[in-house]
């Protein structure tokens, strides 16, 4: 595996990344890296969908990294995936075990694939609080200030995102980035896409799943245990609803609808910047889940030989 190889798998929220990657990983003697930003924490297991069990397969443990690595509460962005995904990428190279990622928070795979050095680079919590989060136009005009080398790379669509661009020219206006050494690799990306009816239709059933399953009970622990009403609502979706919820600001029935709604939002805005990312270069593989899912685990094995040239075992 001199190639440093990665196995990639990607798709929006309720595709079935998980199980795929576990039936991949159990063919290729492989273990899986977690890209999702809110598994990285202890007891948060139902609203993000950790579904631990999915791990084993024929009696077979198939081994996770980036999961339950931080406590609930605390902090994580994502220079800290690329620092703890590095760490794992190459302990897994140089044990000669193939490397899984697989996710859905594509700030974090983008990040990898394209290294981005500004990752690195500190929040500012004065900055960000002295602009202007809600007047895009006045975003545009103090970006402009800047000079061009420091916001050649700005994504201007949309507030959130000037602001970080803003961010970061001030930053390199005063300071000097150095960039860190990461080890090469070469990966195959492959993406889970389908219907949107058939999507609409999966996240329902998993989110009521979810709610039978303790996901209400869950929150409320976090709250006992001293995790703030913010974070929660930082951690967005399932954790900010919930919250809302426990919180009195509106019904079950008005709950149960307004985390439908939000997660179906939270799908497409996933598609649309695996899209982007297409955009910027990297070359993601789609398949249909609609496919059967053992011709669609052939069609992928057969990809992975062709693309590392390795014989079929």
């Amino acid at each position: 595996m001199d190639q440093n190889p990665l196995l990639v798998i990607l798709g929006p929220t309720a595709s079935g990344k998980t199980k795929l990657s576990v039936s991949l990983a159990n063919t290729l003697n492989a273990e899986i890296i977690s890209a999702d930003s809110r598994q990285v924490f202890k007891g948060m297991d139902i609203g993000t969908g950790k579904d631990l069990d999915e791990y084993h397969i024929n009696g077979k443990a198939i081994p996770y990294h980036l999961i339950n690595i931080r406590e609930a509460g605390e902090n994580y962005n994502v220079n800290s995936f690329k620092d703890d995904f590095y760490e794992v990428f190459e302990d897994l190279t140089n044990r000669k075990k193939l490397p899984i990622l697989c996710g859905g928070t594509g700030m974090y795979i983008h990040s990898v694939l394209q290294n981005h050095e500004y990752t690195a680079i500190p929040v500012n919590m004065e900055l960000r609080n002295s602009l202007p989060a809600h007047d895009i136009a006045a975003l545009r005009t103090l970006l402009s200030k800047y000079p061009a080398a420091l916001t050649a790379h700005a994504d201007i669509s949309s507030g959130k995102r000037m602001i970080r661009a803003i961010e970061i020219a001030d930053y390199l206006t005063y300071n000097e980035l150095i960039s860190e050494k990461r080890p090469a690799i070469k990966p195959l990306i492959i993406g889970l896409t389908s219907d949107v009816e058939i999507r609409r239709e999966r996240i329902f059933k998993r989110l009521n799943e979810r709610f039978d399953n303790g996901l209400i009970e869950e929150v409320e622990g976090l709250l006992v245990n001293g995790v703030s009403k913010d974070m929660l609502t930082f951690y967005g979706l399932e954790y900010k609803f919930v919250t809302g919820y426990l919180y009195k600001e509106y019904n079950l029935e008005d709950l149960k609808d307004k985390l439908y709604i939000g997660i179906r939002q939270f799908a497409k805005r996933q598609m649309t910047f695996f899209r982007k990312m297409e955009k910027d270069g990297i070359n993601i593989h789609w398949f249909n889940t609609a496919q059967n899912a053992e011709e669609m685990k052939n069609d992928i094995l057969e990809l992975y030989f062709n693309v590392f040239d390795i014989k079929k075992r």
